[in-house]
């Protein structure tokens, strides 16, 4: 009989994956057994303390560059960054997921997630004001899915993450409290879209296995560069795993679900999603394509230009004709990923320069769309939230100090120097200029100046417009939304005015192990 060997596992080096994961398993058993009446609390300080425990342990594994798990997950200077990154907005999520004053002392969540809009089953669970607590393992289970998914060396590994990732999300986008038809509509559209789109990945891996003969990105790189000429298999594979992931980062043409997600699911979830799982997708997406796929450079490169170019222009000129606050962020969000595909494309000799500048866009523009998103949890009437931009004029005279802190984070979203915004797009467009990436920077430079104009939009209608007698209200917030504000902004202004520290941690984490 063949022995069997038993797999080597590198405990420590995964532990931070491994600490959200169980806490997560954990949350999910604790839902059995405690009374309601203290869920809420067991699983916020839960989560929160998961989530804190696993930031540190990434912050101690600082210097790490191997291969673990069978060499099935790649533990790098550019994991880490992504850990790190990916944890520090989850854990401002978090607190907006967490968040009960602006809302009546309950959360944005749905009381019962079964009951049909409108019943009575759901009229008493409204009365009885009762809370959804699966909502916090199901996101914790979300974000371990978005740690795996950069780290990943395999095609079967990075399938896996991206279902881990991609499946509670699809829950958490149809449990709004309010607007309960509209949340339901945009799970059901992102699932049904994610799973067309997951499907295109797993066909693309197998063509991929069938080309190279390995799942591993190591095997994949070897055999891609000792192909000669074009292969069907090789083309075709790059070509539909490229659409899942892409798909996951909102660029165009598969963006179509990123409008009504963001605008039904509830406000924390669409800033929880618009930040760390477009870092989580492009972490992925530069992997694959950097270390597997790296030497097929010139097939994939014209796809991924045509890409980039078509995705400033959907996003950039689809927002000026919102009128929805959470869907012009959408449109917002879709341009930024046209922006950050000019930086992974714009390589030519060396990738350290193009990996360097969107690891410290993609950190900047996290921050600063988690405390958009935060803002506009706090602009309220009596319907909700007061989404409609005809809601926000004169937002500026009722409360000053919320728009002003809108306007910080939407000028950040324009480019205006000393902020974290210009920063990244200086850094990208910088490292796509010198790759010989002209033709991209040139049109970045037009989507960008289109896209300063609906920015602009909204900060004359805040400030320049009188307000509705019935105009909103804004809400004062706990010490949760308070502080998820506070790090946005500061993490807004620190970055543009000194963003030296994280460009230099940036430039040590590009170096990819595969």
């Amino acid at each position: 009989m063949p022995e069997f060997t038993a797999p080597t596992i590198e405990y420590g080096q995964i532990m931070p994956m491994l600490v959200v994961f169980g806490v997560a398993i954990l949350g999910i058993i604790l839902e059995a057994f405690l009374p309601r009446r203290i869920r809420y609390v067991v699983q916020v300080v839960l989560s929160l303390g998961a989530l804190i425990v696993a930031l540190v342990l990434t912050i101690r594994l600082a210097g790490a560059g191997s291969l673990v798990a069978e060499g099935t997950l790649a533990v790098d200077g550019f994991t880490l960054f992504l850990w790190g990154t990916i944890l520090a907005l989850a854990i401002l999520s978090l607190l907006l997921i967490a968040e009960r004053s602006v809302d009546g002392g309950v959360t944005a969540f749905a009381a019962q997630a079964a009951a049909l809009p409108g019943t009575e089953a759901e009229r008493e669970t409204l009365a009885r004001r009762l809370e959804q607590t699966e909502v916090f393992p199901l996101f914790l289970f979300a974000v371990g899915g978005m740690l795996m998914f950069p780290a990943a060396n395999d095609l079967l590994t990075m399938f896996v993450a991206l279902e881990v990732l991609s499946l509670p999300l699809y829950l958490l986008c149809g449990l709004a409290r309010r607007r309960r038809l509209l949340s339901q509509e945009s799970a059901l559209k992102y699932f049904l879209l994610g799973a067309f789109s997951s499907g295109f990945f797993l066909y693309g891996a197998a063509l991929l296995y069938g080309f190279a003969g390995s799942v591993s990105f190591s095997g994949l790189s070897a055999a891609v560069t000792s192909a000669v000429g074009l292969d069907g298999l090789l083309v075709a594979g790059i070509a539909l795993v490229a659409v899942g992931l892409l798909f996951k980062i909102g660029a165009a043409p598969f963006h179509v679900w990123t409008p009504d997600v963001y605008q039904g699911a509830p406000t924390s979830i669409t800033a929880f999603m618009a930040a760390c799982t477009k870092i989580a997708a492009f972490g992925a997406l530069m992997r694959l394509f950097y270390v597997g796929l790296g030497g097929a450079r010139w097939d994939w490169q014209p796809m991924i230009w045509v890409v980039a170019i078509l995705t400033m222009a959907v996003g950039a000129v689809l927002a000026l004709t919102q009128s929805d606050i959470k869907r012009m962020l959408a449109y917002s969000s879709i341009a930024h990923a046209g922006f950050l595909l000019v930086g992974f494309v714009g390589v030519r000799d060396s990738i350290e320069a193009s990996t360097s500048s969107v690891l410290f866009y993609l950190a900047a523009y996290g921050f600063a769309t988690v405390g958009a998103f935060a803002v506009v949890t706090l602009v309220r009437d009596a319907s909700g939230e007061a989404t409609h931009l005809s809601r926000w004029a004169g937002l500026g005279r009722r409360s000053p100090l919320v728009a002003g802190v809108m306007t910080l984070f939407l000028l950040a979203f324009a480019g205006i120097p000393l902020t974290s915004g210009f920063m990244g797009k200086w850094a990208v467009f910088s490292a796509a200029w010198a790759g010989g990436a002209w033709p991209l920077v040139v049109v970045a430079v037009i989507a960008s100046v289109v896209a300063a104009f609906f920015y602009v939009r909204i900060i004359v209608l805040m400030f320049f417009s009188e307000p509705a007698p019935e105009g909103p209200t804004v809400a004062v917030p706990s010490v949760f939304t308070s502080v998820a504000v506070a790090v946005g902004v500061a993490a807004t202004v620190v970055l543009g005015l000194l963003p030296q520290p994280l460009f230099e941690l940036a430039s040590r984490a590009a170096q990819l192990v595969g």
